[in-house]
């Protein structure tokens, strides 16, 4: 199984949800893709909602332009919880889930995290689905269902669906093959 070469970017801020970050990090790594785990703060220690520490590999802002200008990447995954906050503040990340989505790469977000997609202007017209608690402000999101892919961009619903959104991740980037094959890797 592989993914030719993709590449992901996987931005992580302080508050982040563990489970919604390191399941999609850890499947596309199984389906060969390269994934970069980059830090939004000054440590590269990022402490999640749970406290659980993930050592990214570099700081958002040294691959930021690159995703954004010379196409290095071929998907942007977003995980949710508290710091969603933190992306939404962070013009880079809106800035890099716009440029990703028009360039026609893949956009990845659970949880909370659609709420990024939604200030970057990704989510108009499309199907998708997001956390409960972003109802008010995403009164659109088909809650009920745990991963919606809608041309380039996939959303799922929270951390009981890390699993699913992770291998629907997997399949767009490497192919329905590398999904099935990763699913029976993990014995799902």
């Amino acid at each position: 199984m592989s993914s030719d070469g993709k590449r992901v970017i996987v931005p992580l801020a302080a508050g982040f949800e563990e489970i919604e970050a390191v399941v999609p990090v850890d499947l596309l790594r199984r389906a060969g893709a390269e994934v970069v785990v980059a830090h939004l703060g000054e440590d590269a220690l990022v402490v999640g909602r749970s406290g659980i520490g993930v050592r990214a590999e570099v700081p958002f802002g040294a691959v930021a332009d690159a995703a954004m200008i010379a196409g290095a990447f071929d998907m942007l995954v977003l995980p949710g919880g508290p710091g969603v906050g933190v992306l939404r503040a962070d013009g880079r990340v809106v800035a890099c889930a716009r440029a990703m989505h028009e360039a026609g790469r893949w956009v990845g977000a659970i949880c909370a995290a659609p709420l990024v997609l939604r200030d970057a202007g990704v989510l108009g017209g499309r199907r998708f689905t997001a956390h409960f608690s972003t109802r008010g402000e995403l009164p659109e999101a088909l809650t009920g269902a745990p991963v919606v892919r809608d041309g380039n961009v996939i959303t799922s619903r929270g951390a009981g669906t890390a699993v699913a959104f992770g291998l629907e991740l997997v399949r767009a980037i490497a192919g329905e093959g590398a999904g099935t094959a990763v699913a029976g890797d993990i014995m799902l």
